[in-house]
């Protein structure tokens, strides 16, 4: 690692410029260049950027961010009011895949010398976050990304808490997404980037950048959506770039000829889930296989495409923001797509690859693939690419109640995520809600991400509950309504519940002995004669009936002492605000704040 003080006198002969090119593209520097170079912008060009500390890592390292608009647009509220559109882009969400940033210090320098995309930073404002996983960034070493053609060393994929953070958007459990998605709310970019370096096959195409709206979200979103990537395509081909539209991931692994498959990823990732929020979201994967030079240039190459897209079309992009977040305040959004698949139906595309063959390993005795990158070769191969909601969910009429108990971190959770809430100032006694009581629960039997998910059946049912004060109400009717859905509704793929977050809840906590239980169960088919009758029904299922257990669960689930609370999902719907139906009052934190809080609601008052 390169001492400040060496580092400071290279960015003096060459200011603003990285170790990547100053190595000629074989190295990148440590993040002690992030932090020269984040201080040093500003110097250069005074009034025209902001260097931005917007949180700090678990192992103390300040998570910086570069700010750029040539007519001093450099603050979300100023953004705001001048109503400014806003790029947001970010590397180093996976520290190994590092194009990111040094595609980032070297556009924003050449766009702020005048040199490229004039006169963009003046129509556009431009925030970059050079690394998000620092500490991993600062994990540094070679051959952390075996299949990757440079830089010579790297930082490491997760975190310091190894955690990665690419799954991390939704239930937000590392300190740098929660700090991450505050600031990302408070710019509340149109567009945002998330850049990577893909694993996996060898081929020719150099980048593909999924993207959405495109095949999901409002349909005036979706028609923009296709224009920014049919004019990304387009000049992307212009430069000599081989684009696709999809994660070039086989099918089958090592099967080429199994082809692709298209979908629309959960909002556990970073696209799905700034598209959530009506936003348009871009995972760029430049191709691991390609020298570091070729994958920095293919990743500015596309930045100034998405720039010069914006720029061009910003008050269309605007209104058509402007008007689907109104429908959304408005509670026009009744339903909420939570997972899409692929179909069966595809069409054959032409993929350049390159000649292979498959020979016995002597490692493992099966097949192994291998790659002749001196022959090219096209692959005729299926895409399937129509994809079909797979779960839609129809939303309450008012909102979602979390009860109390939950309020302490589930408050925090919702501001990060920029949804509004309420608190309650009284408790209510009993009002009708919906509940979901879970009729079958299954925990997977290996954690991922930290956390042991949960899968569950069941359905909403009308019922009386108490509501107690402190308790959480969060209106549907507001913008971030779908990721509400996604975080609230217990069936979603990444739901909260699905996180493992309420798994306390599908656990039985209380019990009662055999020999308590064997004279309850006579007396109540002595006198019960409808206890009796569903007695006799159930005997006539082998399987009970061979249940030692089962059958002592069916009397104990009579039994009064029975916990009604065992599979009762602890978030309620309800049909309008404990209070009666009226408009929610906003309050936000004051604009001089660097880091704005998303809007949020004060205390709810009840009869």
């Amino acid at each position: 690692m390169l001492l400040p003080a060496l580092l400071a006198a290279l960015l003096a002969q060459a200011p603003l410029t990285t170790a990547a090119e100053r190595s000629q593209w074989t190295r990148t520097g440590r993040y002690a260049e992030v932090e020269f170079l984040c201080h040093d912008f500003p110097k250069a060009f005074p009034g025209k950027v902001r260097c931005e500390a917007f949180g700090t890592t678990p192992e103390g390292r300040p998570m910086l961010a570069l700010v750029a608009s040539a007519d001093g647009t450099l603050t979300p509220a100023a953004a705001g009011k001048k109503g400014r559109p806003v790029v947001f882009f970010q590397g180093g969400i996976h520290a190994g895949e590092i194009d990111g940033k040094d595609a980032g210090f070297w556009l924003l320098r050449d766009m702020l010398a005048g040199k490229a995309l004039p006169g963009v930073l003046g129509q556009v404002t431009a925030v970059f976050v050079p690394v998000l996983n620092v500490d991993g960034h600062e994990r540094f070493g070679t051959n952390h990304r075996p299949n990757q053609t440079g830089p010579e060393e790297m930082g490491w994929r997760v975190t310091a808490q190894n955690l990665n953070l690419n799954r991390d958007y939704v239930k937000a459990d590392a300190p740098e997404m929660v700090a991450l998605l505050t600031f990302l709310h408070a710019w509340d970019p149109l567009v945002y980037l998330d850049l990577h370096v893909t694993d996996g096959a060898k081929f020719e195409h150099d980048i593909s950048f999924p993207m959405e709206p495109v095949k999901s979200g409002p349909e005036p979103l979706r028609a923009l959506g296709l224009k920014l990537r049919g004019e990304l395509l387009a000049g992307l081909e212009a430069r000599g770039h081989l684009p696709v539209t999809f994660y070039p991931s086989f099918i089958r692994d090592d099967e080429p000829l199994s082809g692709f498959r298209d979908g629309i990823a959960p909002p556990r990732f970073s696209q799905s889930y700034w598209a959530a929020h009506n936003r348009f979201g871009i995972l760029v994967e430049t191709h691991s296989w390609k020298p570091y030079a070729h994958r920095v240039k293919s990743t500015r190459n596309l930045l100034e495409g998405v720039l010069r897209f914006v720029a061009s079309h910003g008050p269309t992009l605007r209104a058509a923001v402007k008007a689907v977040d109104a429908a959304a305040e408005a509670g026009q959004v009744r339903e909420v797509v939570l997972a899409w698949e692929a179909t069966d139906k595809s069409r054959p595309i032409e993929f350049r690859g390159y000649a292979y063959a498959y020979e016995p390993s002597p490692i493992t005795s099966q097949r192994i693939i291998r790659y002749d990158d001196t022959k090219p070769q096209v692959w005729k191969v299926p895409l399937f690419d129509e994809v079909l909601p797979k779960l839609t969910v129809p939303l309450p009429q008012g909102g979602y109640l979390v009860p109390a108990a939950h309020a302490a971190w589930m408050a925090p959770k919702l501001r990060a995520h920029g949804l509004r809430f309420q608190r309650l100032e009284k408790p209510v006694p009993a009002v009708e809600v919906e509940a979901f009581r879970a009729t079958e629960v299954k925990l997977q039997p290996q954690s991922y991400e930290g956390r042991q998910p949960l899968s569950v059946k069941g359905a909403w049912r009308r019922e009386q509950q108490p509501l107690p004060a402190g308790s959480l109400y969060v209106p549907v009717a507001q913008p971030g309504v779908a990721l509400l859905a996604h975080l609230l509704e217990p069936l979603g793929p990444d739901s909260l519940l699905a996180w493992g977050f309420f798994n306390n809840h599908f656990e039985r906590k209380e019990y009662i002995e055999e020999y308590v239980l064997e004279p309850y169960a006579r007396e109540l088919l002595a006198k019960d004669a409808a206890v009796k009758a569903a007695w006799e029904a159930r005997l006539k299922d082998p399987a009970f009936a061979a249940d030692p257990r089962a059958r002592l669960l069916f009397f104990h689930e009579r039994h009064p002492t029975y916990d009604a609370r065992l599979n009762l999902y602890p978030v309620f719907r309800l049909d309008a605000p404990p209070s009666g139906p009226r408009p929610i009052r906003r309050r936000c934190a004051p604009s001089g704040e660097q880091v704005l809080q998303p809007c949020w609601g004060g205390l709810l008052p009840t009869p």
